[in-house]
């Protein structure tokens, strides 16, 4: 049996791994394939990619090729979700803010820098016409530290995958105030160069079972109440998610990290681009 450690954030995109884990679809091929939750997202995994004490990772496109270029050993084996990211730009209920434009000058919550909370508030700024530099920043880690640095006043506001937070708008934690869509497909399947190199017949057998089972995931009988119950999600709101999601099983198009690379360039995110084949598998 061989062990492989993958790690993901712990929310809704990633049920068709846990079902296959759960189901034994990877033990039947000889793969023990161990998976581990991080809740504080990609700069914490970007981070354990680094440090090798993970072989792959789902994790967002634009933070993964902003630590590719910095020259994290890791290359994108294949795009996961093909459609983009909504992120919710959320304030504490309590605020003063009533609209985006309040938010101008004020101090976002985020992650870990080279975040998709981080990366993702320029793209947001860049929309709203506000000077990137002037960008404030409270590093609370995760879900729940934003929780505490919004109430608390460290941060004005926070952005995170709009699904996910809106459990803590229901019940009156944060209000939303808006949504900014990443420009390209949003997660990607990533590994470290030594793994990819060492293992590629493990590998195929692992990407020919987590694309059987994405390709048919919507198919499931009563997969929506099924994502509503894990993850304490209301019905109506997992249905509109499923409607808006696409997974893939195909490799991320070059066209689009083009696009990631320029745009984290023209944000002054990364020095350079690199070639697409010091990225994609």
């Amino acid at each position: 049996m061989k062990t492989v450690k993958i790690i993901g954030v712990p929310e809704h995109f990633n049920l068709p791994w846990h079902l296959a884990i759960e189901e034994g679809a990877f033990e039947e091929r000889g793969i023990n394939l161990e998976w581990t939750e991080v809740p504080e997202g990609t700069g914490r995994m970007s981070e354990m990619l680094k440090n090798k004490e993970t072989d792959l990772a789902i994790i967002l496109t634009e933070g993964i090729v902003k630590s590719i270029t910095e020259g994290n050993q890791v290359k994108i084996i294949q795009e996961y979700i093909a459609s983009p990211l909504l992120w919710g730009i959320h304030v504490d209920a309590n605020s003063s803010y009533t609209s985006l434009s309040d938010l101008k000058g004020t101090t976002a919550a985020i992650s870990r820098f080279g975040s998709g909370s981080h990366l993702m508030s320029y793209v947001q700024a860049t929309e709203m016409g506000w000077d990137t530099e002037n960008l404030k920043f409270d590093l609370v880690n995760n879900l729940d530290g934003a929780v505490e640095g919004l109430s608390s006043g460290s941060a004005d506001y926070f952005m995170w995958e709009r699904f996910t937070t809106k459990p803590l708008v229901d019940s009156g934690v944060f209000r939303h105030l808006g949504n900014c869509p990443t420009p390209w497909p949003c997660f990607v399947l990533v590994g470290t160069k030594d793994f990819l190199k060492e293992n590629e017949g493990v590998l195929n057998h692992i990407l020919e079972v987590i694309n059987m089972y994405t390709a048919e995931f919507k198919q499931i009988p009563r997969i929506d109440s099924t994502l509503a119950n894990r993850y304490n999600q209301k019905l109506e709101d997992i249905q509109e998610w499923l409607q808006l999601t696409e997974w893939s099983q195909k490799q991320l198009p070059e066209h689009m990290l083009i696009k990631v690379q320029h745009t984290l360039k023209e944000l002054t995110l990364i020095e350079k681009s690199i070639p697409i084949s010091d990225i994609l598998r």
